[in-house]
């Protein structure tokens, strides 16, 4: 072989050997690259885990601590019923407490309580005149301030007497489907006050006290006034009886809006929220 030939293929034989040792080194460099990365991204995964499994706890802990409220506020109505503060005769008539004002439950289911207005009717929309009119008709024709028959064919096949409780009364039946679930809740949870409703009437056409126009929802056998060991609570004096409160608590859970809201308080009077009536509708059951 030739001089020039032989030093050719040696320095092509150096550069094959370099470039396979080159090739070596970036291919190990790749390597501990790719698995640096795969053992960071495997311990990002590992505390994302972490994380969730962290959030499914406090989840869980937040369901927990909400079961200990609902508890705790049966437990306060059936056991610890002794007041913290005044009742409300010893305050200005139409004084309204803050809701973490509350007073604490009294032993008298007619002791006479200030009312947290704001606690009550959150999410219960007060039924207008012009929804109940709309959605099931008017119950007569003419009105007083005195209870009169209801002559509307459609409402009257539409009611029902039923005895719930210790009383009969008469209302629509969806109306008495759903107060008689509040009344077994009632039954179930707070016997002894279960035992004292009674009632001031439900089915009432007329108007509502003080007003020449606007119709009572009694009207339409979607709402009831109730008494508390056959007292009734009074009427606009800002203040309620304690047994009303425990009693409000559940109508609202039921979609029925408590009296207590009115500008002029009533809080013996529920009566069906505005949803719970078109819901009513919706179903056929009207």
């Amino acid at each position: 072989m030739k001089p020039g030939n032989l030093i050719g293929a040696t320095i092509i034989a150096i550069a094959l050997v370099v470039a396979a040792i080159a090739f070596a080194i970036v291919s190990s460099i790749l390597n501990d690259a790719s698995e640096g990365s795969d053992q960071r991204l495997t311990r990002l995964q590992a505390r994302i885990d972490a994380q969730d499994d962290r959030i499914d706890q406090l989840t869980g802990d937040v369901r927990a601590l909400n079961s200990e409220i609902t508890r705790l506020e049966i437990a306060i109505a059936n056991v610890d019923r002794t007041p913290v503060a005044p009742p409300v005769a010893d305050l200005p008539v139409g004084t309204i407490v803050a809701d973490e004002d509350l007073l604490a439950p009294t032993d008298e289911l007619k002791e006479i309580m200030i009312i947290a207005k704001g606690r009550y009717n959150k999410t219960v929309k007060q039924p207008r005149n012009s929804m109940m009119k709309e959605l099931l008709g008017n119950p007569r024709q003419n009105y007083s301030t005195d209870c009169q028959a209801v002559t509307n064919s459609k409402l009257v096949d539409a009611l029902e007497t039923r005895r719930i409780g210790n009383f009969r009364v008469t209302m629509l039946k969806p109306a008495l489907d759903s107060f008689e679930r509040v009344m077994n809740r009632l039954k179930e949870t707070d016997p002894d006050i279960y035992e004292q409703v009674g009632t001031a009437g439900a089915l009432c056409a007329r108007l509502i006290r003080g007003s020449t126009r606007s119709v009572s929802n009694h009207s339409w056998g979607t709402a009831i006034d109730i008494t508390l060991e056959g007292a009734l609570d009074r009427f606009a004096d800002g203040g309620t009886q304690f047994g009303l409160l425990i009693l409000a608590e559940y109508f609202n859970d039921e979609g029925w809006y408590w009296g207590a809201g009115y500008g002029r308080e009533d809080s013996m009077h529920f009566e069906a929220g505005e949803d719970l009536i078109r819901s009513w509708v919706e179903q056929g059951l009207l």
